[in-house]
């Protein structure tokens, strides 16, 4: 466990549980620790006037990244509930866990069992907050019993028709007002095409739906040709 030096940058306020904490004169991006002492990656502890953070490595979550990039704020706090689409083995998901804390739900869909397996035993079964569903989120209402309405749907799927599927998904559950936040990979949906050019179509893709767009955060040096797209969901 190490402590901070210089305490917290932004610290939690208004329900967020994310803050950037000085550490040794760096600044790291860091979420309150939903189970104190546990770690899931190989995440520095440290705490910080009594209260322990997992520090959030944007090198391996693309949220972390787009945070640091300037995101603004994502609307995520504690008691939302969640519907994250493509939860691999659950580093992001784990700080979103942190984010919503013991009195709101992630509601994790990932597709590949052997992907599932390591997501429920490195995250799912020390966070009570967090409902894994191994389904195909190309069909959304194969879940429909488990999931509720959600006030953000988060986005991480490498398919050429990602976008569309986020879409559906927010049609089916995402709450009036509420955030979509997508991962838009590039390189998944066309080589043959720039990177900008690709956020952009998907982004005015997203407008074409029924949503407000609020940013498009491009996530290099941290994800090579991927970006991270917040919309509002008009309904």
């Amino acid at each position: 466990m190490e402590r901070a030096n210089g305490g917290v940058i932004g610290a939690d306020t208004e329900g967020k549980r994310y803050s950037f904490i000085n550490i040794e004169g760096n600044r790291r991006l860091a979420t309150v620790n939903l189970v104190p002492g546990s770690q899931v990656y190989g995440e520095k502890l440290v705490r910080v006037e009594g209260v322990e953070y997992r520090t959030w490595d944007p090198f391996r979550s693309k949220l972390a990244a787009a945070l640091l990039k300037d995101l603004q704020d994502p609307k995520i706090k504690v008691g939302n509930r969640i519907l994250y689409l493509g939860t691999s083995t659950g580093t992001t998901a784990s700080h979103l866990s942190d984010l919503v804390g013991h009195s709101g739900v992630i509601f994790g869909v990932e597709f590949a069992h052997r992907v599932a397996r390591e997501f429920v035993e490195r995250v799912v079964k020390s966070r009570g907050n967090i409902v894994p569903i191994v389904e195909d989120a190309r069909q959304p209402e194969k879940y429909i019993h488990l999931v509720e309405q959600v006030d953000a749907v988060y986005s991480d799927i490498a398919q050429a028709d990602q976008t569309d599927i986020a879409i559906s998904n927010c049609r089916t559950y995402l709450r009036k007002g509420g955030c979509l936040l997508l991962v838009v990979k590039s390189r998944s949906i066309d080589v043959t095409k720039s990177p900008r050019s690709l956020f952009l179509t998907e982004a005015k893709k997203l407008t074409e739906s029924g949503f407000d767009v609020k940013q498009t955060v491009e996530l290099t040096p941290f994800d090579k040709d991927h970006a991270l797209v917040s919309a509002i969901w008009k309904g």
